[in-house]
């Protein structure tokens, strides 16, 4: 049986934070390593997973350590780029890290993860490619939900509002949306959904105008982006203009006010998947909105603004990395079977790692929202499932 850990029984971390390449500490010091896009494309992300892992490791430190050791986060920035991420696994590696929390761009997290697997060290990424576990990697665990969890939960909305036929828009070159998309094609057929018409575009892409024409006539009800970073904010600007009577999905990459603030009121009435911390002020009261608010309450206090999608799952990350080692110890291998049997409640609702599923996360888990007054705002539909979701958790 796998062993629950509470909430706050995990908050046991400390930290003293390091950006840039230094290492070392004092001998007393547990040393995780982070590599993440500050700068480049997905900067806006990784900034928001940076301020949430190092809240976490704030309030982790607060609470004493584990027992009297303190981690200092070695935080180095892949600038949106798989080379520059393998550059930084060799820096980690040569300054003997206890772990690494691994990057929110998807296709840096590919490349770095078999090198973690080769060296044996425990990977916590923040890229939701099904890639990373699907076959099972023996020491890596994923954060967000991945690709196809996404898929299946908008599919499940789609059967249940009676949407069978839809088109579906994909990014070519992000491992996430092409992930989504195969997960889509694969898990259609079970939710009476059939894809009608498939468009394929570019990370650069400028106009959608020709995606929208060749959607027009395609007898579909209801179109799907597979996007993130700015394709997703160019592709929602100009579909008001469309022409196109149909509504407009998309993922957990628009989650965020990085996508509604540039997308302003184009944005009204856009369909938006996210985790379960995003809308968490429309839970009941119970641990999962607990565990919410432990986390939103501060981020909004300093930055002014709700956590976005990205900021859930760097929160997530350290609080599962920190009860794995309050229950496993320091050693790499025996931190990785101590989240191979972790349940947790995080914001992002509860992990349920296992030898056969390092993701962790349903279909359940995640919302389907709709973009009200500049606000992601659950459907009805989601609103029932996430009570029922919060309810079982107590």
């Amino acid at each position: 049986m796998r062993k629950i850990v509470p909430l706050l029984a995990a908050a046991v971390l400390a930290a003293a934070t390091a950006c840039g390449g230094g290492g070392g500490g004092d001998g007393s010091a547990l040393k995780i390593g982070f590599i993440e896009s500050l700068t480049g494309n997905y900067a806006s992300l990784g900034g928001e997973a940076k301020k949430t892992v190092e809240l976490a490791v704030e309030q982790l430190n607060d609470a004493g350590g584990i027992d009297g050791k303190t981690i200092e986060l070695i935080t180095l920035d892949d600038r949106t780029s798989p080379d520059q991420g393998v550059l930084h696994f060799n820096k980690l590696r040569s300054q003997d890290v206890t772990a690494i929390i691994g990057s929110t761009y998807a296709n840096v997290a590919l490349a770095v993860q078999p090198l973690a697997e080769r060296e044996k060290i425990p990977y916590i990424s923040l890229a939701p490619a099904d890639e990373q576990v699907d076959p099972i990697r023996e020491y890596t665990f994923v954060i967000p939900a991945l690709s196809s969890t996404y898929a299946q939960a908008m599919l499940a909305y789609f059967k249940a509002n009676g949407i069978t036929e839809v088109a579906v828009t994909y990014d070519t070159k992000s491992a996430y949306a092409m992930a989504g998309f195969e997960g889509m094609k694969e898990h259609a057929g079970e939710h009476g959904v059939r894809i009608v018409k498939e468009e394929p575009f570019e990370t650069n892409a400028g106009s959608f105008s020709p995606l929208f024409t060749h959607v027009r006539d395609s007898g579909a009800q209801a179109l799907v982006a597979w996007a993130s970073g700015p394709p997703g904010v160019t592709l929602a600007k100009q579909f008001p203009s469309s022409g196109l009577d149909m509504p407009l999905f998309m993922t957990g990459s628009q989650a965020s006010k990085l996508w509604l603030d540039p997308v302003g009121d184009a944005a009204e009435g856009v369909y938006v998947q996210s985790a379960i911390g995003v809308v968490g002020e429309h839970l009941p009261d119970g641990k999962l909105k607990q565990s919410i608010q432990e986390m939103s309450a501060p981020f909004a206090q300093k930055h002014g603004y709700p956590p976005p999608q990205f900021a859930m799952d760097g929160y997530a990350a350290v609080r599962l990395l920190a009860a794995a080692i309050e229950q496993g110890g320091t050693d790499r291998e025996k931190i990785r079977d101590a989240l191979e049997g972790l349940s947790l409640v995080t914001p992002n609702g509860q992990y349920d790692y296992s030898p056969t599923d390092h993701s962790g996360l349903e279909p359940s888990d995640i919302s389907m929202n709709r973009v009200t007054d500049g606000e992601l705002v659950p459907t009805e539909w989601s609103k029932t499932r996430l009570a029922e979701t919060a309810k079982a958790l107590g």
